[in-house]
C-alpha cells in the first residue's frame, strides 16, 4: 500500500479497534494512543463501570467514538457476544489488541498462591493464567478473524512479555516482597511465562494461517513497567536492564501504534520487543 506522507502512516481515522484488558495500566495507554490517531475503540474489560467512564474521557479528549463493552475473555459466549455487540454496532473491525490478563491484586490468600513456589504452585491459579492469557487471545482471536475473514482485512496485536522470550531472572527477586502483601515473597509465576511464550506461537501461526487473507498478527513484548513497585526490586531490575531504569507507561505507545497502523504493512508473524534491552545480554 502506498501513502503520501509519514503521518498518514500512522492515521487509524474511521478504524475501529477492540482492546481487550482496556482499563488496565498499558490497556489505558493504548487506547489513548489509538485514539489520538483516529481510531473508535471499543474497550473491552471485566470492569464494566470504569470502562464507561473511561470511554467518557476518550471521547472528551479525542473527539472519537468510545464504546464500553463488558466481557469476560475466557468465556466464549461472552467473547461472542461482544465481538456481535461490535459487530452491530459499527458493521466492522480492523484492529484487535489482545492485552487482556490476569492480574492479582486481591486478597493475601490469592496472592499468596499466585506467588506460590513452583513445587507448591496451585493448579487452579495455574488454570486461571492459561484461561484468561491464553485462552482469552485464543478465543478473541477466533471470533474476531472471522469477521476479519469476510472483511479480507485486519490487524491483530498480540501483548507478550519478556518473560515469554527468556526466563526470569530469579536473582532480582531476592529479598523482595510483593507490593500486594509484604508478607510474601515476590516473584513472576511459570504461569505468566509459559502463557506468555504460547502468546508469541500462537502469533507467528495466525499469521501464517492468514497470510492470504489480508490479515496481519504481531506480537508486542514489553519489559517491565514502573507501577509503584518496591524500591529493592526496582533497584535490581534497574541494574539488569542495560538502560538502567523500567519503562515508563507511556513508553509503549509508539510500538502500539506502529503495529496497529501501515506503518507496518509488511510485517507479520513478528514479535517486536521493547524491553530497554533486557534481552539482549
Amino acid at each position: 500500500m502506498e501513502v503520501n506522507s509519514a503521518s498518514a502512516l500512522f492515521d487509524l481515522s474511521g478504524k475501529i479497534a477492540i482492546l481487550t484488558g482496556a482499563c488496565g495500566l498499558l490497556g489505558q495507554e493504548h487506547a489513548h494512543v489509538l485514539a489520538e490517531a483516529g481510531a473508535n475503540v471499543v474497550l473491552a474489560d471485566l470492569q464494566l463501570e470504569k470502562s464507561q467512564s473511561f470511554a467518557q474521557d476518550i471521547t472528551n479528549q479525542w473527539g472519537v467514538e468510545a464504546f464500553p463493552v463488558e466481557v469476560n475473555v475466557s468465556d466464549k459466549t461472552s467473547v461472542e457476544r461482544m465481538v456481535q455487540r461490535v459487530r452491530e454496532k459499527f458493521g466492522q473491525i480492523d484492529i484487535l489488541i489482545n492485552n487482556a490478563a490476569l492480574t492479582v491484586k486481591g486478597g493475601s490468600e490469592q496472592v499468596k498462591g499466585y506467588f506460590s513456589d513452583f513445587e507448591d504452585y496451585p493448579l487452579d491459579i495455574w488454570q486461571q493464567a492459561l484461561d484468561v492469557n491464553l485462552t482469552g487471545t485464543f478465543l478473541c482471536s477466533q471470533a474476531v478473524g472471522k469477521q476479519m475473514v469476510q472483511q479480507n482485512s485486519g490487524i491483530i496485536i498480540n501483548i507478550s512479555s519478556t518473560y515469554g522470550v527468556v526466563a526470569p531472572d530469579q536473582r532480582i527477586y531476592e529479598n523482595v516482597r510483593s507490593p500486594y502483601d509484604p508478607t510474601i515473597t515476590f516473584n513472576t509465576p511459570a504461569s505468566y511465562s509459559v502463557t506468555k511464550g504460547a502468546i508469541i506461537s500462537l502469533t507467528r501461526y495466525l499469521a501464517t494461517y492468514w497470510a492470504g487473507k489480508n490479515i496481519r498478527v504481531n506480537a508486542l513484548t514489553p519489559g517491565g513497567v514502573y507501577d509503584d513497585h518496591g524500591e529493592e526490586f526496582v533497584k535490581n531490575y534497574s541494574y539488569r536492564t542495560p538502560m538502567g531504569r523500567m519503562a515508563n507507561k507511556t513508553e509503549y505507545r509508539g510500538a502500539i501504534l506502529f503495529l496497529a497502523s501501515e506503518a507496518s504493512s509488511y510485517m507479520t508473524g513478528a514479535n517486536l520487543i521493547a524491553d530497554g534491552g533486557w534481552t539482549a545480554w
